[in-house]
């Protein structure tokens, strides 16, 4: 268990869409993942990268999904425990009780829960191949559950449930961002390479993925319950993962997009240990 309490989630800023695509992309170790969130950040429509228009089927991947939506729409905080939608749609509301508490002038962004593929509202269209994102064009949160899967199954990650949180909570990481102006900034600095903009945007978001973490099992309201080392634990593995270098098999910096293994547990660690977003500032840096 990670949520404790009892009673429904708020699910209004939580839809399901997509399904009924040409079928699911494979990640093919990763790429997909990492080429994909980079075009998308960096105001580039994934389609245009990934071949057409990103293996959606047009009509579909932007309808809404009944089945995802039912599932939504029953979701309760007890069942966040052992449901993968019902996971994410707690962790949203995790997300949105911490993150006022650290910015003031935070605004909480939409979610939408996808099944093979999906239009957004900024970003053009996209398949399970991108791998959960967030669209800075319509403020909102992607992701297909079955992404957890892939990333325990094929890319060495953990499916444990805070590992799944911290992939939502990094998404969250990203909006955060958006509404700091930070994108813009990474966007100058460019999308590859070891002290690019794309990379210090990931390992921030991880950051920021650490402070919620610090911030979710404290006070009277807080959603989940006290934290151990095993599930800390379990977010390194999943950190470890995704890094680039560990999904492309190379040291090879000059392609990074997201900082190597070590970065990104290094940099969740650091927002988890501080609890603090200003400890998080991977801009003023070349210490990555």
């Amino acid at each position: 268990m990670t949520f404790q309490g009892n009673g429904p989630l708020d699910t209004s800023g939580v839809s399901g869409g997509g399904g009924g695509g040409r079928g699911r992309m494979a990640l093919g170790g990763g790429a997909g993942l990492v080429v994909a969130i980079v075009a998308i950040l960096f105001g580039v429509n994934p389609g245009d990268i990934l071949g057409g228009d990103g293996g959606t089927s047009g009509s579909n991947a932007g309808a809404p999904n009944s089945a995802i939506q039912s599932e939504i729409d029953s979701c309760t905080i007890a069942k966040a425990n052992t449901d993968t939608v019902c996971r994410i749609v707690a962790t949203t509301n995790s997300l949105d009780r911490v993150w006022p508490t650290l910015m003031p002038d935070y605004t909480k962004p939409k979610t939408v829960i996808f099944a093979d593929a999906v239009d957004t509202g900024g970003c053009g269209s996209a398949t399970s191949a991108v791998g959960p994102f967030y669209c800075p064009g319509d403020q909102t949160a992607y992701f297909d559950p079955t992404f957890f899967t892939t990333l325990a199954d094929q890319l060495g990650g953990s499916d444990a449930p805070l590992a799944q949180e911290y992939v939502v909570a990094h998404e969250f990481g990203h909006h955060v961002q958006n509404l700091m102006g930070t994108m813009d900034k990474a966007q100058k600095l460019g999308s590859r390479g070891a002290t690019s903009g794309s990379v210090r945007l990931e390992l921030q978001a991880d950051c920021y993925a650490g402070v919620w973490a610090e911030h979710a099992d404290k006070g009277p309201d807080a959603m989940l319950e006290p934290l151990t080392q095993q599930q800390i634990g379990d977010v390194i593995t999943t950190a470890k993962a995704i890094g680039d270098d560990t999904l492309s098999g190379k040291n090879d910096s000059e392609g990074w997009t997201h900082g190597s293994a070590a970065q990104r547990t290094r940099w969740f660690t650091t927002g988890y240990r501080s609890g603090d977003p200003a400890s998080c500032d991977t801009f003023s840096t070349n210490r990555l």
